[in-house]
């Protein structure tokens, strides 16, 4: 067998595929109805369940950076969240509703400066942040914040 042969019968075998192929004009020729008839069984319908919808919690993690637990806060029944600064009260409602599966009845939410503190000589200042206040109704609870 030479170098070149490998290449012969590769272009043999395209060619007897291209001739047993039906042309465009051909259709391609049907199994006996019998073997069909076998083959689905219409006396089971077919269930059709209907796609959950699940939500995106990508970006509601990226609203929400951390709960804050402080006495106040739990004595009055009001969660905190510490969040991304560049949020809105909207999309800080829908990621409670989201990650945590309850709706909140209001969104308050406080900006928070960045305060002056010193290294010895130098001086700079800490970063600014936001924090959401969360209101919920009667009888909603965020789980993470049980026990605590």
């Amino acid at each position: 067998m030479g170098l070149l042969d490998k290449f012969k019968t590769k272009t043999k075998k395209k060619e007897q595929a291209i001739a047993e192929a039906p042309q465009k004009g051909e259709q391609k020729p049907k199994a006996p109805r019998q073997a069909r008839d076998e083959k689905v069984d219409k006396s089971k319908k077919p269930v059709i369940k209907a796609a959950k919808k699940k939500e995106d919690t990508k970006n509601a993690y990226k609203v929400l950076i951390k709960p804050l637990i402080t006495e106040k806060a739990t004595a009055t029944g009001t969660y905190l969240f510490a969040v991304n600064p560049k949020t809105n009260k909207q999309e800080i409602k829908k990621a409670i509703k989201i990650v945590y599966g309850v709706s909140p009845r209001k969104v308050n939410v406080i900006n928070s400066g960045g305060r002056q503190v010193r290294w010895g000589q130098s001086k700079g200042s800490t970063k600014a942040w936001k924090k959401a206040i969360i209101y919920l109704n009667e009888g909603d609870k965020i789980d993470t914040f049980e026990g605590v």
